[in-house]
């Protein structure tokens, strides 16, 4: 009896020809769900679970698709086996490349997960863990490969303007309190100050956010996130907390009365200390949100490093 050999898969996508024949900037998959190991530049490897974009143009007319199998059982090969630094990360797409040879000449990824780190205390002895928002951008187009971090850092910020209000009110509760009176011991205007008079009127706070965009030097070979998240709260330096104790809420009202903010001042501070950070990366674009508790609209701010050739002050990213 003859054996029956199993029939040849067909092969649509390398058998046919387009419907319609042209090239097409990008063809791949979004969301792809995957566990990562992330090399930083401060902290060493991070685990992350991130959702990744994997992309291929066709330069090709005449080819029907792409091989998306491919770029996902490559990035699931790399998941497995490698750690993602941004060496590695130049490596990788050019492998992406070799694997649509006559059909791609340009290879793009997007990670995106929460990045948590632990966080001290401000005064107390305890910590606890943040994440933050991030994502990382690369592309290998003629030849050269362009790697981005965009990171979210929230941050606290109080009003100047409502801060000048506030102790306006207070002065004028003072006075009234003691306007009356020759002279006023210095226990007087303590317990006045203790007790709930001393906070007659309270300027207004609230959450806000930095989302920067650096593009990363082509010597740079682990991602500096923790970097980058320095050197935003250190501009600030009202970070949202995790753990907190009395100690740790008094010091954070202390550090918020210390740096009253304008989303413009923040923008400004946050510029600054970027621009003194060129070896690590070359070009920068700043979105500044203050999430306003006093209107139903939010402040925001956006600048750019300002250099030729490098990011437009683009309202988003």
């Amino acid at each position: 009896m003859t054996e029956k050999r199993p029939s040849e898969m067909p092969d649509v996508a390398a058998s046919q020809a387009p419907q319609i024949n042209g090239t097409l900037n990008w063809v791949g998959m979004n969301r792809i769900a995957l566990p990562l190991n992330i090399q930083d530049a401060n902290i060493g490897v991070n685990k992350v679970n991130a959702f990744v974009q994997t992309y291929v143009n066709i330069c090709n007319p005449d080819v029907k698709g792409i091989h998306m199998s491919r770029l996902y059982l490559l990035l699931s090969e790399f998941s497995d086996n490698q750690v993602l630094s941004a060496a590695n990360l130049r490596e990788f797409l050019a492998h992406m490349l070799d694997s649509h040879e006559d059909i791609s000449d340009q290879a793009t990824l997007n990670f995106e997960f929460d990045y948590v780190i632990q966080r001290k205390a401000l005064k107390s002895q305890f910590s606890g863990w943040k994440d933050y928002p991030t994502e990382i951008r690369a592309t290998l187009k003629d030849g050269k490969v362009g790697l981005e971090l965009g990171i979210h850092v929230p941050y606290s910020s109080t009003c100047p303007c409502s801060a000048a209000l506030a102790r306006q009110l207070i002065q004028q509760q003072f006075s009234k309190d003691f306007g009356d009176k020759a002279s006023v011991t210095p226990e007087e205007v303590e317990a006045w100050l203790r007790s709930d008079k001393g906070t007659f009127a309270t300027p207004h706070s609230q959450r806000s956010i930095a989302k920067v965009w650096v593009k990363l030097d082509d010597t740079v070979d682990e991602f500096p996130i923790t970097d980058v998240i320095g050197v935003i709260e250190d501009a600030l330096q009202t970070p949202v907390q995790t753990a907190v104790k009395r100690e740790d809420e008094q010091e954070f009202a202390r550090l918020n009365g210390h740096n009253l903010m304008f989303c413009e001042d923040a923008a400004r501070r946050v510029k600054s200390a970027l621009n003194k950070n060129e070896k690590i990366f070359n070009d920068f674009w700043l979105r500044i949100e203050h999430l306003e508790s006093l209107h139903a609209h939010d402040a925001v701010a956006i600048a750019t490093k300002g250099i030729a050739n490098g990011y437009e002050p683009l309202l988003s990213r």
